[in-house]
């Protein structure tokens, strides 16, 4: 039970502010993720990094201390595959678009942010959809405040905004010329794309900064190049398992960093997917339906790919799972047979690793960003509920603010896109 509702008590010290940079969350159970569970254990954080995790972490003189006694404490959830923002790529001019950015599409008012929020989710990959063989290129973005979308977006080393490239094949890219018609013209267009993308890769290293020798910039094939120098991911929706085996073929003869998402089949092709060392984002759901290529979706798909040594994130294809329930799919591949530990994992750190951005979130480690959830309780509880969510050490929803519960519990007009950014709903002034 939540305890005075996570009353803040503050420790007032001479000349100091009564508050403090430095925060103490005391009394509730850790979930670390990279170690084990820790009872009554404290989360100190400062300056929007988690400083000290553990049992017997000293609380700095001044530190403002917030009691969090019968709670449950784990890192941010981090999505892999999202819609939410009113997100768009590619459109119906021709089956592949690489050079689209969601970035130039995402409305950062748009009320999914808030339910994401309300679901624990600090971190998501936000994706065209899945009707071209390349959609265009996703967006790694942090639900922090913000007024625009280069305010929420994670940012490569060399200062560009993070994100992959999202592919699909199957049914939904197939059509209508341009469209390919069969599964064996679309994989042989994305293979001749690629052979002309290495092409464009080796003019640019030959010029080796020459303006003169440089090729006709491309704006398609300059993507492509940064699938193929490693600089962004491919996130490949697939089904059927003879769809998952035409992806790792195209990855071994290419060479890029791949994670393979929904596959509705995985337990086909679990081993292959396995010695591929190719990522899995799993999607599991209670009402499963809608795509023929997808009947075969077993809650299974988690165990098997966690016994078969794949790594294996969640992910919410938000709306098809509501990002407020997100946590009830990771409890689905545990009732399937996979362990807490794992499903814990797959919702924190391996999607983390998977986005490159494992060194900053996805588990509660000092030195890592201050993105963590309060839970009413274990986080494969049909009972649980997520009380507050925090990222970069600011609360970014409490159910106890009347706004925020109505979002949580859908509420009249709560779902309706917002006219304010977050940033104006008083949460920066809180500790």
């Amino acid at each position: 039970m939540r305890t005075a509702s996570l009353t803040t008590l503050v420790l007032l010290v001479a000349s100091h502010a009564a508050f403090a940079s430095t925060t103490a969350f005391i009394g509730a159970k850790l979930l670390p993720v990279t170690g084990e569970p820790i009872d009554n254990g404290t989360l100190l954080i400062e300056d929007g990094k988690i400083i000290g995790v553990g049992a017997d972490i000293a609380i700095p003189d001044g530190a403002t201390v917030i009691d969090t006694t019968g709670s449950v404490i784990m890192p941010g959830i981090v999505d892999t595959h999202s819609h939410i923002g009113e997100v768009a790529g590619g459109d119906r001019s021709g089956p592949m678009q690489p050079e689209t950015r969601v970035l130039d599409s995402i409305n950062v008012r748009d009320a999914g942010f808030d339910r994401a929020r309300a679901g624990g989710i600090t971190s998501a990959n936000l994706m065209p959809g899945s009707g071209h063989l390349m959609s265009g290129q996703t967006i790694y973005v942090k639900l922090r405040d913000g007024n625009s979308i280069e305010a929420l977006a994670y940012r490569r080393a060399d200062g560009a905004v993070a994100g992959g490239l999202k592919m699909a094949n199957g049914t939904n890219s197939r059509g209508e010329p341009p469209f390919p018609g069969t599964r064996a013209k679309s994989a042989a267009l994305v293979r001749a794309k690629y052979v002309a993308a290495q092409e464009y890769l080796e003019k640019v290293r030959k010029a080796d900064g020459d303006a003169d020798e440089m090729p006709e910039r491309d704006l398609a094939l300059e993507t492509l190049a940064e699938v193929l120098e490693g600089k962004r991911v491919v996130h490949y929706h697939t089904h059927r398992h003879d769809d998952v085996m035409t992806v790792l073929r195209l990855k071994q003869e290419f060479g890029f960093k791949v994670i393979l998402h929904h596959v509705s089949e995985a337990a086909k092709v679990a081993d292959e997917i396995a010695a591929a060392d190719a990522g899995v984002s799993l999607i599991l759901v209670d009402s499963p339906g809608g795509k023929l290529e997808a009947i075969d979706l077993l809650a299974a798909n988690a165990p098997i790919l966690e016994k078969a040594g794949a790594r294996v994130a969640f992910h919410t294809d938000d709306y098809i799972t509501d990002s407020r329930l997100f946590l009830r799919m990771a409890a689905m591949g545990v009732r399937a047979g996979m362990t807490a530990k794992t499903a814990l994992r797959a919702l924190t750190l391996e999607p983390a690793i998977m986005m490159d951005i494992g060194d900053r979130v996805g588990s509660l480690q000092s030195g890592k960003d201050a993105d963590f959830v309060i839970l009413s309780g274990e986080p494969f509880s049909v009972y649980t509920r997520v009380q507050e969510t925090w990222v970069e050490g600011k609360k970014v929803f409490d159910l106890d603010v009347p706004d925020d519960r109505a979002v949580a519990e859908g509420g009249y007009g709560a779902l309706a896109p917002s006219h304010t950014a977050h940033t104006f709903h008083g949460y920066g002034e809180q500790h």
